[in-house]
């Protein structure tokens, strides 16, 4: 059916604003302007802007997706059990459809056991876009320069976590004032720098395309940084949670605030921010990984580290733009556009011919942050209390309104 919507303020491919207009929608796809319209939506106002796409989420929650305007999301592999198979793939895909897509990625290893190559080739025919590394760094330079190697010519973005495992051990803090006041095992935050150094010249050799996907210091931006002047095929992401706090938040033991990689110094949280403002960081994420109180209500050592993301993630991340650091084009080109490309899919963007998966946005429509009653699986988000705005009011999945 075509669909022609009205009164929105639209923000179109390569545009650093929205501006008032309409938009047409014909079999699913963004199209041209047409007069032949069957239905109108009004959409009063609102910012019509592309469905985001969660780049590396750890669980399907379609009902936290669909509060936070997520259309999309690429499924890490830790899963139980592991997508190191074709058939976990496979299953992994139907799961959201219609109204949402998963984009399962694939395994790097068996079992994510760090050592020996899954069958990579499998999964893709199967449906994976990419292949990641999981929570895990993998240690043994060789096995994973065979799978970049591997991926490279099979097309296939590589997700990397990017914490040398030698210098973390047991760590559940970033080394600093704040782990030696609470006494919490730490590691130097250059442990995120020596991986990513040792992954962009695996990147290098092999010719992969290699996506740090939490980068949160300023070493580990920096070469990020220069890795790209240099023509590298790398990019990066990053969560609003080492955007907005530092390892401060963890005071009084807070677990909800223990994540992974975990939270670092201020000043490494305003790299970050600038970073942003740059272009180095190319993707926000939610890092979406609900856990309940049988992982969160432990000690800090042993609490499971996570946060349930999906619904704060656009609100946190308009932040950004109110604070100046990027305008809103700029915002979903790190939310809906860069990683659409990145999973080389046909959305992500308003433009003739791509996937009309659109979400209707009041960015100034106040809410508090409440972890007892978010729709994910588990609240446990360390911006509980916190007063956001931006609300999603209406979503579009290839041209059907989602309910």
């Amino acid at each position: 059916m075509s669909i022609r919507i009205i009164n929105g303020q639209i923000l179109r491919s390569g545009t650093n604003r929205a501006e008032m207009g309409s938009l047409t929608v014909d079999k699913g796809l963004i199209a041209e302007e047409s007069a032949a319209n069957e239905q109108v939506i009004d959409a009063q106002g609102l910012l019509v802007a592309p469905g985001i796409i969660d780049l590396g989420v750890f669980a399907t929650d379609k009902p936290a997706f669909r509060f936070g305007g997520i259309t999309r999301a690429a499924l890490m592999p830790d899963q139980s059990p592991v997508h190191d198979d074709p058939a976990t793939i496979r299953f992994a895909a139907l799961k959201g459809k219609p109204d949402f897509w998963v984009h399962p990625l694939a395994a790097a290893t068996q079992a994510l056991n760090g050592q020996h190559m899954a069958e990579i080739a499998l999964m893709k025919e199967a449906g994976a876009i990419g292949v990641a590394t999981g929570r895990k760094w993998i240690c043994d330079s060789g096995v994973m320069l065979r799978i970049m190697q591997y991926c490279a010519a099979l097309n296939l973005p590589v997700f990397v976590h990017s914490e040398d495992a030698g210098i973390t051990g047991d760590a559940v803090a970033t080394s600093g004032p704040t782990a030696t006041l609470l006494g919490l095992p730490a590691a130097p935050a250059m442990a995120e720098a020596a991986a990513i150094a040792r992954d962009l010249l695996l990147a290098e050799q092999s010719g992969a395309h290699v996506h740090f996907r939490q980068v949160t210091t300023a070493k580990g931006l920096d070469m990020i940084a220069k890795a790209k002047r240099d023509g590298a095929r790398v990019t990066c992401g990053i969560t609003p949670a080492h955007l907005f706090l530092s390892d401060n938040a963890v005071s009084d033991f807070r677990t909800f605030a223990r994540l992974s990689p975990p939270l670092r110094s201020e000043e490494d949280r305003q790299a970050c921010l600038s970073a942003i403002a740059d272009g180095t960081i190319d993707v926000i994420a939610s890092g979406h990984n609900p856990r309940g109180p049988e992982d969160k209500r432990l000690p800090f050592s042993e609490a499971a580290p996570g946060m349930a993301g999906a619904e704060t993630l656009l609100a946190l991340s308009l932040n950004l733009v109110r604070d100046g650091h990027i305008d809103i084009g700029h915002l979903f080109r790190l939310l809906s556009s860069n990683p659409a490309e990145i999973l080389g899919l046909n959305a992500g963007s308003i433009e003739t011919g791509k996937e009309a998966d659109l979400i209707f946005v009041d960015v100034d429509a106040p809410w508090q942050v409440d972890s007892t009653k978010m729709a994910a699986f588990a609240g446990n988000t360390p911006f509980d209390k916190l007063p956001v705005q931006g609300r999603v009011r209406k979503m579009m999945k290839g041209g059907k309104v989602i309910d």
